[in-house]
């Protein structure tokens, strides 16, 4: 525990994880109370529902791209003002639009969502040391993992007991306050010894939007659609069975395994290649598929979960050290709209494996997608040309080096 304790000691890291939390874990909850509002408030379909939730994500994974130029541009005190506000206007309208404006104000409020989860990102590898950089990475990937057992649950059981109009703006109003609390503490986007982008040419694309980011941005791809396509397979599994009731409990000890996993991860003295964990993580989740029963499902998510946050902390770090400092706000916004867009497909491409099979096939398609992309990642990753030093100090190259462990990560106290 000393890495963490290290982390926290960092001036502001404490303040900015607790602030970040609460904007995330309301992020992430913004589908389920858009679902429970046209189903519940306006009496739609479930295929409705979903429409509007598409367009939010879809919004979300288009936006994170521009607005992390703007921050690269402005800072990040701008933008997160910018989007509060327009935040407010679209939560505070949600119950009173129809179902046709709804869907295109629905997408224009993700393409202008709160970043908050992108500037927590490139605050961390700005506030930290090299060898404190993984454990604080794994700390927010952590994150990541409550405010997906924290975020939905809870607005489903207002729902039930709450109008849908209230839940919607509590939602807005928790995403609202982390972003401005986020705004607020205005957190530093670059390291002491890094140079400021203001004084330099910003960097060409091309030059570091090369073979070893491609490769981290396919496994962040592929994580979270195996992610996305493995809450599916297994309430399938569970609807099979008889025993749906009891898919909150799975998705809870996935969850907790995965927190478990990612705080183990982040303690070690060596860190994993990015592909190595997000193979592991496919070939975890494929015995799943011969699980029939809720306490089966227990105990094979308890091996994937391990996994979970690890993966996903290694290709945060890596996107960190493979970014300079002057588009590091670009390159975070195209993590955002990878892990975005793995979510919105993996449950239409599990579907598809389920229905043309049993339940169990979806945790079969959920493993090889992360296969794949692990492969894919490796390929490229192996393409890429080396690069003397990083932007953040460390040793590292721009391909395999930057997806491995490097020198840097090596040294005493990393």
């Amino acid at each position: 525990m000393t890495r963490y304790r290290q982390v926290l000691a960092v001036r502001g890291m404490a303040a900015l994880l607790g602030v970040s939390l609460l904007a995330r874990a309301a992020i992430t909850a913004t589908g389920m109370a858009l679902t429970m509002h046209v189903v519940l408030g306006l009496d739609m379909s479930y295929a409705a529902a979903g429409g509007v939730a598409a367009a939010m994500t879809a919004g979300m994974a288009l936006g994170g791209p521009l607005l992390g130029r703007v921050i690269d541009w402005r800072g990040p005190r701008v933008v997160l003002s910018v989007t509060v506000v327009l935040q407010v206007g679209f939560w505070l309208s949600v119950p009173i639009l129809p179902y046709g404006i709804l869907l295109g104000v629905t997408f224009a409020a993700g393409l202008l969502m709160v970043p908050g989860p992108q500037v927590t990102r490139q605050a961390i590898a700005a506030m930290t040391t090299a060898g404190q950089r993984r454990a604080a990475f794994a700390l927010e990937s952590v994150q990541g993992e409550l405010s997906y057992i924290v975020g939905p649950p809870i607005v489903i059981l207002c729902a039930a007991n709450v109008s849908p109009a209230v839940v919607a703006w509590g939602v807005g109003a928790a995403i609202v306050a982390g972003g401005a609390g986020i705004a607020l503490l205005n957190p530093p986007l670059r390291a002491e010894d890094e140079v400021d982008a203001d004084t330099v040419s910003r960097p060409r694309r091309r030059e570091w939007l090369g073979p070893g980011m491609i490769a981290v941005l396919v496994m962040a791809f592929g994580t979270t659609m195996l992610l996305g396509g493995t809450d599916l397979a297994i309430v399938a599994t569970l609807q099979e069975a008889g025993q749906v009731s009891w898919a909150a409990v799975v998705v809870a000890v996935y969850g907790a395994a995965s927190i478990f996993g990612g705080l183990v991860y982040g303690a070690l003295p060596r860190p994993l290649p990015t592909w190595l964990l997000l193979g592991l993580l496919g070939l975890a989740t494929i015995p799943a598929g011969l699980a029939h029963d809720w306490p089966w499902l227990c105990v094979a998510g308890v091996g994937a979960g391990l996994l979970a946050a690890p993966t996903l902390s290694t290709v945060t770090h890596a996107v960190s050290r493979l970014a300079p400092a002057g588009v590091r706000g670009e390159a975070t916004g195209l993590q955002s709209s990878a892990l975005s867009a793995g979510f919105a497909l993996g449950s239409p491409i599990v579907g598809v494996a389920i229905d043309a099979s049993v339940p169990g096939s979806g945790f079969m398609a959920a493993g090889l997608a992360g296969l794949a992309a692990a492969l894919a990642g490796c390929l490229l990753s192996r393409r890429s040309p080396a690069r003397t030093r990083s932007p953040l100090g460390d040793l590292g190259l721009a391909g395999a080096a930057d997806l491995e462990p490097s020198r840097a990560d090596a040294r005493p106290g990393a």
